[in-house]
């Protein structure tokens, strides 16, 4: 079966899922839907892998499907490795869908959007035109949104999260569709051979500007600040393996739409473009994690998490146009690999962690930290692989996660001082914005394992939580192992990203990172070696399993509570929660993320000078959302209620209106001609 056949067959499974979750029976609906959806990831893998090995690309064009048009699909090596990203994230959430389906995934319209969704992102990085591509966009947010919107009967919280992710999304599909239009106008048709063949003779200011509002436009679906206020709203009410898809696929489909600008269409570009996309990248970074590591709403926290992780790809590709810019073309391609791998991890780790919550919530009905504890005894096998994506998250070796953000300090310094002026000052700063949101990366996940997986249930609801269903657990575990093996053999996927690299930066060098089991940068010192670290590690905890067996054949120890103090009796009350871990960094940061705090005080009866009790509640709400979108949204609401008044529902008025607009035109038309 050639690549093209199987680019089709994948597209066909993903509709035929769609049909089955719309027609089956409701206790058989999610399965089939599911079943269909790990035929199509599968199709569209081999294909993606056959072009990643040949690198050559695969062709389609229909003129059947989209009128005056047609349909044009082009499958590269660069857009290939999206396929596979969405395709590792893709497979196991479904799986875990199949577990969490009575979770409002088990409606006939969830079920028929989800292998709808799936098979828009698969396709999204196939779109070889304009049209193609913003047909397909459009229905990767349409049916996002209706899965965000899965429990709108019961919930509030979920209409408000749907308003503000569909009005951010299609603000940026405006974007994108504005950026597209200032390439395509003039040029010979709208693929994206034509576009950018087409795009090289445009001026700078129109190339600049096409940059420009192309970064808005995809930076607001990738969650870049300051277009990221849709993530913590809409992450939380999705359901878990919508989610997880949304976070671990999406989102790195708008870092897909930068490369596809930026690179494929522009072919590069001054170097200030790069510089803005690097400083936006390390606001979003250090914006994520802050904020990741104040939360006590466990999806709200993961979702805060992306941001950050999304920033540090943004970073790296900046770094990598900056440097192509400044004729560094070596470094140039290393740091386009660190983005791509930061990618790639990101999709294994944030989907595992966001299918995690889903088991999580699945099993105790809360996302809030505060209100959970003792899991990891409750839920040992999902505990366990939570705590594992979480390290990989904070970068902890022998873990993915650690791969891409080495690759990443290792373009950054070795490309400091490469070029002028100004980059020599934002690549130290952008070191100084990584190492710092390194940091606050660990207090959020150490918050987030610590206060929700370990300790004392803090309710009946983690006090009586059980293990999910295998479904939920081997889905969050296939994740899991892809961020043990491709951080102990790195070597695994480094082929394919130079592949795709290399087709982004139109013939640049390859980085040539691998060699056996080590990994080598060519041309720079810099070395890695993850599975002797691995092995070192294992070796460490065997040495001190064994030393402790030793000690236990003496008179048995006494043995106390964790972190009790030497204290005999420990209760819930005396451990730290979400909220009071978070409050020496809030203390840190008061001016950034200004916590609102609330205290309330009970009086006896008796007399108003004695406090009976005190509740303490501090929150912190989103400060680019209170300062930018809130005026802006009272203005708009200001004027639409003047508007109103302009429309009475008298014809006599509207006749009026229309007889003044004849006027205006009637003499406009005599003075101008």
């Amino acid at each position: 079966m050639t690549a093209g056949v199987m680019i089709v067959a994948g597209a066909l499974a993903g509709v035929g899922g769609a049909a089955l979750g719309a027609l089956l029976p409701q206790r058989l609906r999610v399965a089939g839907a599911a079943s269909l959806i790990w035929v199509a990831c599968a199709l569209e893998a081999v294909a993606a892998i056959q072009v990643l090995a040949t690198r050559q690309p695969v062709i389609l064009h229909s003129a059947q499907l989209l009128p005056m048009t047609g349909v044009d699909i082009v499958l590269s090596p660069f857009g290939a490795l999206f396929v596979l990203l969405v395709a590792l994230v893709a497979a196991p959430a479904s799986l875990h869908a199949v577990g969490y389906a009575r979770h409002g995934l088990d409606t006939r319209t969830a079920a028929a959007a989800l292998p709808l969704f799936v098979t828009s992102m698969l396709l999204v990085p196939q779109a070889g035109s304009v049209a193609t591509f913003m047909v397909l966009w459009e229905l990767m947010a349409l049916f996002s949104l209706m899965l965000v919107l899965v429990d709108h009967a019961r919930s509030e919280a979920a209409r408000s999260a749907g308003a503000w992710y569909a009005t951010l999304t299609h603000a940026g599909a405006a974007f994108i569709l504005v950026a597209f239009l200032m390439l395509a106008a003039g040029s010979s048709g709208q693929t994206f051979a034509a576009v950018a063949h087409h795009a090289s003779r445009l001026g700078p200011v129109v190339r600049g500007s096409a940059f420009v509002v192309a970064l808005v436009g995809f930076g607001s679906k990738a969650g870049m600040v300051p277009f990221h206020v849709w993530l913590p709203k809409a992450h939380p009410e999705a359901p878990g393996p919508v989610s997880a898809l949304m976070s671990g696929a999406m989102v790195a489909l708008g870092v897909y739409g930068i490369v596809l600008m930026g690179y494929v269409l522009l072919g590069g570009g001054p170097g200030w473009w790069w510089l803005l996309a690097l400083a936006l990248g390390a606001v979003s970074a250090l914006y994520g994690a802050l904020h990741a590591a104040s939360s006590t709403d466990l999806k709200r926290l993961l979702a805060y998490s992306t941001t950050d992780n999304v920033g540090l790809s943004i970073m790296a590709l900046g770094v990598s146009g900056y440097l192509a810019a400044t004729q560094h073309r070596l470094l140039a391609a290393l740091a386009l690999v660190a983005a791509l791998v930061l990618l790639i991890n990101h999709a294994a780790f944030k989907g595992a962690l966001f299918l995690s919550a889903g088991s999580v919530q699945h099993a105790t009905g809360t996302r809030d930290l505060d209100q959970l504890g003792g899991l990891l005894r409750r839920m040992p096998q999902s505990g366990a692989m939570f705590l594992i994506a979480a390290a990989a998250t904070s970068a902890l070796p022998p873990l993915n996660g650690f791969i891409g953000e080495w690759l990443l300090f290792q373009s950054l310094l070795h490309g400091s001082g490469a070029g002028s002026t100004a980059g020599d000052v934002a690549i130290p700063l952008a070191v100084s914005a990584m190492a710092l949101t390194a940091g606050l990366t660990v207090v959020a996940f150490v918050k987030a394992a610590g206060v929700g997986f370990l300790g004392r249930p803090r309710s009946a609801a983690a006090e009586q939580a059980v293990e999910v269903a295998w479904s939920m657990r081997l889905g969050v575990g296939v994740l899991v192992g892809a961020c043990v093996v491709l951080g102990v053999v790195p070597g695994a996927m480094l082929p394919a990203v130079e592949a795709a690299a290399q087709s982004a930066l139109h013939g640049m060098p390859a980085a040539q990172l691998s060699s056996g089991l080590d990994l080598q940068l060519a041309g720079v010192r810099g070395a890695l070696a993850p599975a002797e670290v691995a092995v070192a590690l294992v070796v460490a905890f065997l040495a001190v399993a064994g030393l402790r067996r030793a000690l236990a054949r003496r008179p048995a120890p006494r043995l106390t509570e964790a972190w009790g103090c030497g204290r005999e009796l420990q209760t819930a009350r005396m451990q730290y929660t979400a909220a009071s871990f978070a409050e020496p960094v809030q203390r840190v940061f008061d001016d950034v993320l200004r916590p609102v705090h609330d205290l309330d005080l009970s009086h006896p009866a008796e007399s108003r000078y004695f406090i009976e009790s005190a509740t303490y509640h501090s929150t912190v709400g989103d400060v680019v959302e209170r300062g930018l979108y809130v005026p802006v949204i009272r203005a708009l609401r200001h004027w639409g209620r003047i508007a109103r008044g302009l429309q009475p529902g008298s014809v006599h008025r509207y006749l009026g209106y229309g007889f003044g607009a004849l006027v205006v035109i009637l003499i406009a038309v005599a003075v101008l001609g």
